[in-house]
């Protein structure tokens, strides 16, 4: 038995030709808006209230920063706006204990190249280039060369 799997559960259903529920709904509150400032204010104060309504649900309509819902930054400017933001850092004083742990532990395993070998495996290699590949005598520091591994 075959099952019809939905493919495009993503998008949302178009109401008009190319407006959704959501984008109608935003545009309504914007006429709703400016339909009540036109009417119960003076034309002085409702052109601007109008002027601001209509941009702001033309933007949550249609504006897509990032293609992301124009809601979203709205949503985390309030939630910014309204979050607290104080920040205070308060230096704690280490105590003895901690000190000495510290000292303990050591960072990191650093291999460290004692001088003779160092110039050891420089010798070898400078004879391996002067050779042509030939052969080089072996380190007796127990280095392996590069043509012995």
């Amino acid at each position: 038995m075959q099952y019809h799997v939905p493919q495009f559960i993503e998008v949302e259903d178009k109401i008009f030709t190319f407006i959704t529920m959501k984008q109608f709904l935003y545009l309504l509150g914007g006429g709703a808006i400016s339909y009540l400032a036109y009417t119960y204010l003076m034309i002085y104060f409702a052109l601007p209230i109008i002027a601001v309504a209509v941009s702001f649900s033309l933007a949550l309509a249609f504006y897509k920063p990032n293609n992301k819902p124009f809601i979203l930054m709205v949503e985390a400017f309030f939630s910014y706006i309204l979050s607290p933001r104080l920040y205070i850092w308060k230096k704690i004083p280490k105590t003895r204990e901690e000190k000495s742990k510290e000292k303990e532990q050591p960072a990191a395993y650093i291999p460290s190249l004692s001088e003779s070998t160092l110039k050891d495996l420089s010798w070898s290699l400078d004879i391996k280039e002067r050779d042509g590949g030939g052969t080089a005598p072996k380190v007796s520091k127990g280095i392996p060369l590069l043509k012995d591994l």
